[in-house]
């Protein structure tokens, strides 16, 4: 990576302030942006990244009100952007290669009729190579939704490569993925810098930002708090709000074991799940959650995780074997399942926006719960609701407004909420902690512990990519490719696990923490 501090930024922001609706969301921000740079802006959601990031391409809210100024060399060509779910910006109805020729086509004009189709190939070829997407050809074929999320990822940033960007600006690229895949982005956009583009990195995974970052900015409501490069601030940060989220990047292994006479609440038998009636997706001879337990399924984006967390709660039923509930078998579908099953095995899930009707308030929403499950009358359920809610850190003056207010720590914290209305046996978590700042998640993972260790016979079912999470679980269970290849103790699998790719996980994870994947 080139470190020629004196190059000319090839883009700034001066004094960016972004209104709506007289509220500063962004206030006073300064970013000078150099070729072969990784600058990452770091921060809680709703702290101004995104739209300090999104200001690099003009682009703003609706009906904001912005001072200031961005400046950007026309030479350079547009910025690119990497969004968080890049599905949302490409053509489903597309080929891969269609959605790269719309953009190499206008490039090759100038050349006779009879050259033109092999010298855009040439050019998208060659940008799919640059994105560090191998198998080029059979990619070209297939439309976005045949794509994993980092296929999908790449396909956007060869997009932008085409398009002649020198600036790309990366949208939280590692959210929701296992540390083998956060690593591959971490060199895939550290090749990019290396090639003189300038990378801004937007990003609440320290980790990754400490591996790639040159230089950091620290955003908190729409301010820049601190900034330096990043050995500086990882050694003395100067601002409570860095040390705070430095400080709270790790979870705290659990301490106590199980007591002994743990008894089994959930039990899986000879699980077989398919998709599409034929493809097997998930194999799992035997897995046990035992009363007052947090057992954490861990696995790579598409092993499968999901797929077991939605059998349990009755949300796919396209499976073969058994799923017990004190010994007694639970019907597959949620439709079949009556009041005090449903009530039993609750589901939160990881886009807490999207569980939630837009247009009614969050109170109100939470409240329904006790009211459908549990039968209890409507203000005894909104007293409940409440009580919920502020202990789960979202104030009645955040209850009473509708989801689309409330940041997306807040929302998992009303989601989380609604599902303990119900009184449930079993709480199943799917990433919930995957979009959040450091401090958030540490909240909502200590707030999961004290809940289970409260001796009322709470038992956690607690789904993720990130092995750091799992130490907060008494149990690990490990998939790979659709199979069960290992589960322990949490102790045990975290300081000797055996399968290969759990040890290939670990030992990535350990690389990441310590900042050693690049550079």
């Amino acid at each position: 990576m080139s470190h020629d501090n004196v190059a000319d930024p090839v883009a700034e922001i001066h004094e960016l302030r972004v209104e709506i609706d007289g509220r500063a969301i962004v206030d006073g921000v300064n970013l000078r942006v150099l070729p072969g740079k990784v600058t990452a802006l770091v921060g809680a959601s709703g702290s101004g990244k995104t739209t300090t990031g999104l200001a690099l391409l003009g682009e703003y809210p609706p009906g904001a009100r912005v001072t200031g100024e961005v400046r950007r060399r026309p030479a350079d060509g547009p910025v690119g952007y990497v969004p968080q779910h890049p599905a949302a910006v490409l053509n489903p109805a597309r080929r891969v290669r269609a959605l790269l020729d719309d953009i190499a086509r206008p490039q090759v004009r100038h050349l006779p009729r009879a050259q033109r189709r092999e010298a855009a190939r040439a050019l998208f070829l060659r940008a799919l190579t640059d994105a560090q997407l191998p198998d080029a050809e059979v990619l070209l074929r297939r439309h976005p939704h045949q794509l994993s999320g980092g296929q999908q990822q790449r396909v956007v940033l060869a997009q932008a490569l085409l398009l002649g960007a020198r600036v790309i600006v990366a949208d939280e690229p590692t959210t929701g993925q296992d540390a083998l895949t956060k690593a591959r982005i971490v060199e895939q956009l550290a090749a990019l810098a290396a090639r003189g583009i300038a990378v801004v990195l937007l990003s609440h995974d320290l980790d990754v930002v400490r591996a790639l970052a040159d230089e950091v900015l620290v955003m908190r409501a729409g301010r820049v708090v601190e900034s330096g490069p990043v050995e500086r601030l990882w050694a003395a940060p100067r601002h409570k709000w860095t040390r705070r989220l430095l400080e709270e990047r790790y979870v705290v292994p659990r301490e106590e074991p199980i007591t002994e006479e743990a008894r089994p609440v959930l039990a899986v038998r000879d699980l077989t799940a398919v998709h599409d009636r034929r493809t097997v997706v998930l194999t799992a001879p035997r897995l046990v959650l035992n009363s007052g337990e947090c057992l954490a399924v861990v696995g790579r984006s598409g092993s499968g995780k999901t797929t077991l967390a939605r059998c349990l709660a009755g949300l796919h039923s396209g499976h073969d074997g058994e799923i017990q509930l004190d010994g007694r078998p639970l019907p597959r579908s949620l439709r079949h399942r009556d009041r005090a099953q449903l009530a039993a095995v609750q589901y939160v899930f990881q886009d807490a926006r999207a569980a939630f009707d837009e247009h009614r308030p969050v109170l109100h929403q939470v409240a329904r719960t006790a009211v459908r499950l549990r039968g209890v009358d409507e203000e005894a359920a909104t007293d409940e609701a409440a009580a919920t809610l502020k202990r789960l850190g979202v104030s009645m003056d955040l209850a009473r407004r509708r989801p689309g207010e409330l940041s997306g720590g807040e929302l998992q914290g009303a989601a989380l909420a609604r599902a303990l209305l119900a009184r449930p046996r079993v709480l199943i978590c799917d990433e919930v902690t995957s979009g959040l700042d450091t401090v958030t998640r540490r909240g909502i993972l200590d707030l999961l512990a004290g809940l289970v260790g409260e001796g009322d016979g709470l038992s956690l079912v607690l789904i993720t990519h990130d092995l750091d999470t799992a130490r907060l679980a008494h149990r690990i269970a490990v998939l790979d490719a659709g199979k069960v290849v290992e589960q322990g103790s949490a102790e045990r699998i975290l300081t000797a696990p055996q399968h290969p790719f759990t040890v290939d996980l670990m030992r990535t994870t350990r690389r990441l923490q310590a900042g050693g994947i690049h550079g």
